[in-house]
């Protein structure tokens, strides 16, 4: 082949290896928002109490709802046989039980359904060649943590099953939403490979945007244990806890041995997760300013600068939510905005150069 010709045929080659980056850049994006949503409606389930309503892990056979009568009764005595039956529900009727039911059925539908797309994507992309050398093991390894996060969303329904138990252990919900948090994060960060190269932005930090990253990640880990331990139910003025900035240490250090108050002592619990959302602030606002302080109007400026307004804004639904002592509503978008806050500090990373 002589030169020209070759050069001819990579020219060709390039639009099309151009579209399948495109293709596997809007997959990637469709299993974002599906993350999302997948947080959204596991959220709405928590809030609901519905989440301990299916006492069996069927990944396969479970996709199928019950269709008849029969089949309702017998998935309604499975629940009145838990727990949370005995101990929280007792005298609910099979009409009530089926609206918890189809939250959890269709929280867990949903992750299965994001597990087919996703799977089918790496197969279909690999296939044609989009996907392939360590781009196509990066893709299976977020889809190995995905199976991971099956299996422990199970282990923390398993965990409010036990005897004496009504609402799953927070710790396992701190598992589940910390992972969950993570492959966010990880998706985020596998898309921007098939997005358009940056200009070079001296004023883009990765050192920053690391830390801004895994702070935001921590806190959402931290307020994981408030909604598990239901800390947000109590406590419910700002700035202060029980008319002091800081509880004292016997409120704080009240459940022996002391170790254990970091998940289940809901004053301790609360306190963490408050000074975290003051740690988060801090930390993105000096990331913006320093980037800014670089240059101002870079890209890394505003996308700093946006970080900062979207934690700002995270951090006073926070207050609003807890003052008015955890709506649905403000709960559900006090995690949707989170879930969207590691978008953003994910594709700043993604976006920053090596300090």
């Amino acid at each position: 082949m002589s030169v020209l010709s070759h050069a001819s045929a990579v020219s060709e080659a390039q639009p099309a290896k151009q579209a399948n980056r495109a293709a596997v850049r809007r997959w990637l994006m469709l299993m974002i928002g599906l993350v999302v949503l997948m947080v959204m409606v596991g959220g709405a389930t928590r809030l609901t109490g519905s989440g301990l309503s299916i006492t069996e892990w069927r990944p396969v056979t479970g996709a199928m709802p019950p269709l008849n009568d029969q089949a309702w009764q017998l998935e309604f005595d499975k629940y009145r046989a838990s727990p949370q039956y005995t101990l929280l529900n007792a005298g609910m009727d099979l009409a009530e039980f089926k609206f918890i039911y189809w939250w959890e059925w269709g929280h867990r539908q949903l992750g299965r359904f994001l597990g087919v797309v996703f799977g089918l994507g790496i197969f279909v992309f690999a296939l044609t060649g989009a996907l392939r050398g360590r781009e196509l093991l990066m893709a299976m390894a977020i889809a190995g943590l995905g199976g991971l996060q099956g299996t422990i969303g199970w282990i923390m329904v398993a965990s409010g099953l036990k005897p004496g138990m009504i609402a799953v252990a927070p710790i396992k919900l701190m598992l589940h939403l910390t992972l969950a948090s993570i492959i966010l994060a990880l998706l985020t960060l596998f898309t921007a490979r098939f997005a358009p190269a940056p200009k070079p932005d001296r004023s883009a930090s990765r050192g920053w945007a690391l830390a801004v990253l895994i702070i935001v990640l921590v806190q959402i880990a931290l307020g994981a244990l408030v909604a598990g331990s239901r800390a947000g139910l109590t406590f419910n003025t700002w700035p202060l806890m029980d008319g002091r900035f800081v509880p004292s240490a016997d409120t704080l250090f009240a459940v022996s041995p002391w170790i254990e108050n970091f998940a289940d002592n809901v004053a301790l619990v609360q306190f963490n997760h408050r000074i975290g959302a003051f740690v988060v602030l801090a930390v993105a606002l000096i990331a913006a300013m320093k980037a800014r302080a670089i240059t101002p109007a870079s890209p890394a400026a505003l996308r700093t600068t946006l970080i900062a307004g979207l934690v700002l804004l995270q951090f006073a639904l926070g207050v609003v939510t807890l003052i008015h002592a955890v709506p649905i509503s403000l709960a559900l978008a006090h995690q949707v905005l989170a879930m969207i806050v590691v978008i953003a500090a994910a594709w700043n990373v993604a976006r920053s150069r090596a300090a």
